[in-house]
């Protein structure tokens, strides 16, 4: 049996099924029984939105350094953080950081628009491997739900174009989610273990993790499993949406060996939902008097990962240290759709299977040159299966696939950064990247085969200046570039907002030039930052509007690199944090974008209102602390024509909100933490922009965090 398999077997014959039968109210005894024995011990640390620009980062970098020194703009999110926010996604998690704004289409899935853009134009990794796959759409979707964000131990979000290290779709940035890694001291072997519960009333949810590790110090296993059911929506108000209810389950195993110089690790992954609505297409939206869907299900959603990871630490002449990975991710998009007043339902099938390699070497040459250069390659082949059943007369009949099935998408880079000290309080960043790509659509009955060969020279500026104790001037100017993938060129079917997609095989790459500038503190019990940046998108691509509507009266739209855009924003944090029982801290993104679409002028497409958070802790007791904090959005009225045809977005503009929240934590020892919070104490309706469903309502949580 499968490492994967075994492990999900014995944990849900032990754990699961007892879980899932506990109502919010069963599980608080539950809770609190294991808690009630336990001595008073220290208290935990500070509150959800507390994070420390002085924390160590690896994404902006390929290299652990800190957020304080280097130009980039970072959020860094760390496992005690991601506890305390009890995300059902890990889009949940970035709520309120700057720059980060979430919309969310249907529960069970999250997308994060990262300084106004979203989907394949930010880059998402896991554990430095490509989540971006070949038909990962330019929109909301569904993928980065497949990370299971109760195996995480920290989140890096690098705002701004990364397309020197990390090549195609980091124009907007880079999400990067780090798997949980346990540590072991000593030649004896040891064994650590935890239990994390969470249930919640809003979405009627319950999640399980269950995890486990025997190691010492130069060898390791870790195993995982967790369950999470989420049972349909209240929002504001009371009322329970439909097709609001999911399930997921996942699990992941972990190898880790160190001798002397030498360090290997081995991790899978697995994450599913066998059956998750699409409740945007399901019930009527704005614009609308029906539904677009009879039915619309992802069924199911799969993402299976594979990855080995070795480094070596002794100095070679060509390099201080070196690290090779190969990654291997399987992702399942299965669907059924039937359209309203449709007898045909139509069964599809679609799976990525992306295969990756890099090699990363570092090099210090004397005390102001810091070398890290290397290159990659990706290959990444799409199946793509779909057909048409009569539910009247049961009668099958094959119809075109979404994707051309069998279309590849192949790349290969080279990259060069150097970290330069010209000069007493100066650091400067420079870096460059060659990509290639070979992309190849077969022919089908609705278009000729296409093969396409674009490559980019990307570039890269970055400086910081030391102003004085603590404070430094920053200040990037850096080139971005995304290759057309399947999804943009070959895509034919529906789309949301009762649209029919036409596939274009002559999309040349999207490009864009961003210049950011600002400060980041840190000085006593204050750090913050102020970044403004401006972007410029060139050949950007963009759904357009044929003038067709097929026989059912869909509107035929098709991509095009037709769109030139500039976005500008303003990211600002400050943070108080004494080290002593009292933190505070605010954070607050403003973004403006206009787009041209030959002689037209229009604001940009689904770009954020101004948002962000207020936040403050109290540790009143040794064991006891209190944190309070508000999550708020303004009123979003400049709306693209592609946002006035939206069913998801209110034509008139999104309004603004705010809620209130409230969390109290208990640490009756360093083995446990328990907390009860309430969110949306006014129990205010609303939507963010560009969601397909409004937030919940007021939802009362419990979670319990138990190590071993």
């Amino acid at each position: 049996m499968h490492p994967l398999s075994l492990l999900r077997a014995l944990s849900r014959a032990r754990l699961a099924s007892a879980f899932r039968s506990c109502s919010s109210r069963a599980l608080l005894p539950l809770l609190l029984g294991p808690c009630a024995a336990l001595t008073p011990s220290s208290a935990s640390a500070a509150g959800p939105a507390a994070e420390r620009l002085d924390r160590i980062q690896v994404t902006a970098t390929r290299r652990e350094e800190g957020v304080l020194e280097i130009p980039a703009s970072v959020t860094v999110l760390d496992e005690q953080a991601l506890r305390k926010r009890m995300a059902l996604t890990v889009a949940d998690a970035l709520r309120g950081e700057p720059g980060t704004f979430v919309q969310q289409t249907t529960p069970g899935q999250g997308n994060v628009i990262i300084r106004g853009l979203k989907g394949s134009e930010v880059l998402h990794l896991v554990d430095g491997f490509r989540l971006n796959h070949a038909f990962f759409r330019n929109a909301p979707n569904q993928y980065l739900a497949l990370v299971d964000p109760l195996m995480l131990a920290g989140i890096e979000a690098v705002r701004g174009p990364m397309s020197t290290l990390y090549g195609s779709d980091a124009m907007g940035g880079v999400l990067q989610f780090l798997s949980w890694r346990p540590s072991f001291a000593g030649e004896h072997w040891q064994q650590q273990g935890g239990l994390r519960m969470r249930s919640s009333s809003a979405d009627d949810a319950r999640q399980l993790r269950l995890f486990e590790a025997i190691g010492r110090d130069d060898l390791h296993f870790a195993a995982g499993y967790s369950d999470q059911d989420v049972n349909g929506r209240r929002v504001g108000g009371g009322e329970r949406l439909p097709f609001t209810d999911y399930r997921q389950r996942a699990a992941d195993f972990a190898a880790e060996h160190r001798r002397g110089d030498h360090w290997l690790r081995l991790s899978l992954q697995h994450s599913e939902q066998p059956e998750t609505p699409r409740h945007d297409a399901l019930v009527s939206g704005f614009g609308q008097t029906a539904a677009e869907s009879a039915e619309q299900l992802f069924k199911p959603q799969a993402r299976r990962f594979s990855q080995l990871r070795y480094r070596y630490s002794a100095p070679l002449p060509f390099a201080d240290s070196i690290e090779l990975q190969a990654g291997l991710q399987r992702m399942t998009d299965d669907r059924v759709s039937r359209d309203s007043g449709s007898a045909n339902r139509d069964t599809e099938a679609n799976l990525s299977r992306l295969e990756g390699f890099s090699a990363q070497f570092d090099r210090a040459l004397g005390e102001r040159h810091y070398l890290s250069y290397g290159f990659e390659w990706y290959g990444d082949r799409v199946a793509s299966f779909r057909e048409r059943q009569n539910i009247n007369s049961g009668a099958v009949s094959a119809r075109p696939s979404r994707f051309p099935d069998g279309s590849r998408m192949r790349s290969q880079a080279l990259y060069l950064a150097d970290d330069f000290l010209p000069a007493p309080g100066w650091d400067v960043n420079i870096g460059l990247r060659y990509s290639r790509f070979d992309i190849e659509l077969p022919a089908t009955a609705s278009g000729p085969g296409v093969r396409l060969r674009p490559d980019d020279l990307s570039g890269h500026f970055g400086v910081v200046r030391e102003l004085g104790e603590g404070l430094r001037l920053v200040g990037n100017l850096g080139r971005g570039f995304r290759a057309p993938n399947v999804f943009d060129l070959g895509l034919l079917g529906e789309r949301p907002g009762n649209r029919f997609n036409l596939p274009n095989p002559e999309l040349r790459p999207e490009t864009v030039l961003t210049v950011d500038a600002g400060l980041k503190l840190q000085r006593g019990a204050w750090q913050g930052e102020a970044i403004a940046f401006r972007s410029q998108y060139r050949d950007k691509i963009s759904s357009v509007l044929t003038g067709e509507r097929t026989d059912r009266g869909r509107e035929i739209v098709q991509s095009r690199n037709i769109t030139e855009q500039v976005l500008n924003g303003v990211e600002t944090a400050l943070r108080y944090d004494e080290g002593g029982a009292f933190a505070a801290r605010a954070a607050a993104t403003w973004t403006r974008g206009e787009e041209r679409v030959e002689a037209l002028e229009t604001p940009a497409d689904r770009i954020p209102p101004l948002f962000g958070s207020l936040s403050g802790s109290w540790r009143f007791a040794p064991d006891f602390e209190l944190e309070t904090w508000a999550l708020f959005a303004g009123r979003q009225g400049r709306l693209s024509p592609r946002d006035v045809s939206d069913p998801r977005i209110n034509p008139a503009g999104t309004a603004g909100w705010a809620t209130l929240n409230v969390r109290l934590g208990w640490a009756p020892s360093e083995a446990v933490n328990l907390a009860l919070s309430a969110h949306n104490l006014g129990d205010r309706r609303y939507r963010e922009h560009g969601s397909g469903l409004d937030a919940p309502g007021r939802d009362l949580g419990l979670a319990l965090d138990w190590r071993w």
